[in-house]
């Protein structure tokens, strides 16, 4: 995902609404708030007015710039009252719309709009096992024993993981969520037990009740054919480019051989990815995969995370190579996690030139 590229267009967006607020012009930021987002949240963005909406003006929001809001107002949190709002996916706003929104929250909480640096992404090593046991003993209470919420946040919502950054979890249990229920445990816990319940609710990714959590590995570059004796999918494509989430998941259960392309960056598939997908972020060369790939008609789906920028690019790329099976999954990888289709969770090795997820080790234990 291009984080910079999004950040920058969140200052364009808010400056804009800006110079129309100074011309005397309808905010749309502001109204949209209020259209959608006051009746939970209440007119002054401090939340708790119904179902538990969380406050909207506290710093931990947006340790890593706007894109967190951004993100939860796109693809909502399925099985809770937080729907998606963006009209891809059912909701009534557009992206650009979603984009101003959440730089006018930044702005009116009196933050910048600003790019997060590059200690945002790193992901946070801990202990499943101690952080499980901590989160049954300090945080049941608030986010429920399967991490479903009720006073706090749902911590177990599969979406909201699969969007979220280790950062943004540690600087929640770390600060708090000043003006809410939720308050700091520096100082109640140390710092390697607050990266162990990071590591635990990283665990959950692809559902609380996992017995047996694996952390899945890039496949070898020989066997990055999903279902490799399955039958080709039979996709419709939108636009004679787009495959819709509920067939890429319909061919997927058939057992239909195709190649999964993940073009976000590496922390993103780590944290959450659709199984059997390889990734190949969008800024690499992609030589050693193209390398690979069959000459043979195989279906090629690649998809980034929201919702296709990248990917666009990748299939762009491989017509002009003459890959002509090839298709975008037009919800992105947050609209097939928010429509409620599996995930898995993974790890990276850095002798494929890319990274391991420093707390895998751990994680697996």
């Amino acid at each position: 995902m291009r984080l910079a590229l999004s950040v920058s267009l969140f200052v364009l967006l808010v400056a804009a609404s800006t110079v129309r607020a100074e011309a005397d012009v309808v905010r749309t930021p502001a109204e949209n708030y209020k259209e959608y987002c006051a009746l939970c949240h209440g007119d002054d963005r401090k939340g708790y007015m119904n179902d538990h909406a969380p406050s909207l003006v506290t710093e931990t929001l947006f340790v890593n710039g706007p894109i967190t809001p951004f993100m939860a107002i796109s693809y909502g949190r399925p099985g809770t009252p937080m729907g998606p709002y963006l009209d891809e996916i059912g909701g009534p706003m557009s992206t650009a719309e979603i984009r101003e929104l959440a730089g006018w929250l930044a702005l009116s909480a009196g933050f910048e709009v600003s790019a997060p640096n590059r200690d945002h992404l790193k992901p946070v090593e801990g202990d499943i096992e101690q952080g499980k046991r901590i989160y049954a003993e300090n945080c049941v209470e608030c986010h429920g024993a399967k991490g479903e919420g009720g006073e706090g946040t749902a911590l177990g919502n599969a979406t909201m993981l699969a969007v979220t950054p280790d950062s943004f979890l540690k600087a929640a249990i770390e600060r708090g969520r000043e003006g809410t229920p939720m308050e700091s445990f520096a100082g109640v816990l140390s710092d390697d037990e607050i990266n162990s319940v990071v590591a635990f609710l990283r665990s959950r990714a692809s559902g609380w009740d996992v017995e047996d959590m694996r952390f899945e590995e890039p496949p070898d570059l020989d066997n990055i054919v999903v279902n490799p004796d399955g039958d080709p999918p039979e996709f419709d494509l939108v636009d004679n480019r787009y495959v819709m989430a509920e067939d890429l998941n319909a061919a997927l259960e058939d057992g239909r051989r195709m190649i999964l392309i993940d073009t976000r960056v590496p922390y993103f598939w780590a944290m959450a990815h659709i199984e059997g997908s390889f990734p190949v972020p969008y800024y690499s060369s992609g030589r050693e995969i193209i390398a690979a790939l069959p000459d043979d008609g195989t279906w090629i789906v690649a998809y980034c995370e929201c919702p296709r920028a990248a990917a666009d690019s990748a299939v762009t790329r491989l017509r002009e190579l003459g890959y002509h099976n090839t298709a975008v999954l037009y919800e992105g990888y947050a609209g097939w996690s928010a429509l409620g289709y599996p995930v898995s969770v993974g790890r990276i090795d850095p002798k494929k030139g890319l990274f391991l997820h420093p707390s895998a080790e751990k994680r697996t234990n």
